[in-house]
């Protein structure tokens, strides 16, 4: 058994990337072929993909979703919408000096005001006048990480998202495909590689920090995702045709495994709290295409799960020491299933 002393490791604070590489897919890509390393450039990938081969990408859009306002007394409060709950409502993260009653307001943007329901855990229920899109749309700010340093602007909202986001929902990027640019996705496809789509919004909690030594302990945070019925078909057909499945991303990952708790993958909508922990059996997923994550996160766990424990800690002692760029704007790692 493992316990969170054992996903911590230390990373110099400069190979946090703070701002993205100038073209997408010339990140780099650290090959993680069970015990063995090797370092590629991130458009290597076209030759480590066959014919056959499915993609799976996460096609959620990433929402202007961090807002500065005003109570009614006047106190300074921050929000983060965490889930768009219908044309008018929000959960959301309200950040002030006191937790605001229901039944008040709060002025956001200085452009419109929104009414505070009851509380779920550690969210607020939020009413706003209109629809929600169209005022996050229009008044919202792109929530990068909290650990890039900078405020976003016009440049983030366009290297945050990525080329083939769609459904609008997320407040945080898919980052691993943030690599991926239209000439290489077409070279992709020229070569045979498939593609399919999931859509799960990613939540504010992806950037938390396991807290209790004790993993079992852990309350996992929730996410929302749909399986098409079209990418349960793509999948069937790669595996029955001998190619592989390829998780452009932890959280790809995270809506195809929930999606095959039954033994195969189905096609539906649902809530996945789904905590990917070492001794998981993967049921859908062969290989994976992935971000480096932060000390202590799930998502170090899950990738430890996937291609092993020690095999993730002599890759990050490798990225290290060859100065990769870590985190959202940094580069990746290819792995494959641990046997």
């Amino acid at each position: 058994m493992y316990s969170l002393s054992d996903f911590d490791f230390h990373l110099p604070q400069e190979l946090i990337a703070q701002l993205p590489l100038p073209e997408r897919s010339a990140s780099r890509l650290l090959h993680v072929d069970g015990d063995t390393l090797i370092d590629r450039a991130f458009a290597e990938i076209v030759d480590q993909l066959n014919p056959g081969d499915l993609l799976v990408f996460n096609n959620t859009r990433v929402l202007k979703a961090r807002f500065f306002g005003v109570k009614d007394s006047g106190g300074k409060v921050e929000v983060l919408v965490e889930r768009v709950l219908d044309t008018r409502h929000v959960l959301a993260q309200v950040r002030a000096s006191k937790s605001p009653k229901a039944g008040t307001t709060i002025r956001l943007a200085d452009a419109f005001d929104v009414t505070v329901g009851e509380r779920a855990g550690e969210f607020f229920t939020l009413q706003f006048p209109s629809d929600v899109f169209d005022l996050i749309e229009a008044h919202g700010r792109l929530p990068l990480p909290p650990y890039i340093e900078h405020s976003a602007d016009e440049f983030d909202e366009k290297r945050y998202q990525t080329v083939y986001a769609k459904e609008p929902g997320a407040v945080a990027a898919p980052t691993a495909g943030l690599h991926f640019d239209q000439p290489l996705l077409d070279k992709l496809r020229d070569k045979g590689v498939r593609f399919a789509y999931v859509t799960l919004h990613v939540g504010a909690g992806t950037f938390q920090p396991v807290r209790t030594e004790n993993l079992a302990e852990h309350k996992m945070h929730s996410e929302w995702y749909t399986i098409p019925h079209e990418t349960v078909e793509a999948v069937r057909t790669a595996q029955a045709d001998g190619g592989k499945v390829v998780a452009v991303g932890t959280t790809s990952m995270r809506a195809l495994e929930s999606a095959s708790q039954s033994g195969e993958l189905v096609a539906g909508s649902a809530d996945t709290n789904l905590f990917i922990t070492p001794g998981y059996t993967f049921k859908t997923v062969d290989r994976l295409i992935t971000n480096f994550h932060l000390p202590k996160s799930t998502l170090l766990m899950l990738v430890s799960a996937f291609a092993g424990y020690q095999q993730i800690r002599n890759a990050y002692a490798h990225a290290i020491e060859k100065r990769y760029r870590f985190f959202s704007y940094g580069d990746a790692m290819l792995l494959t299933k641990k046997c």
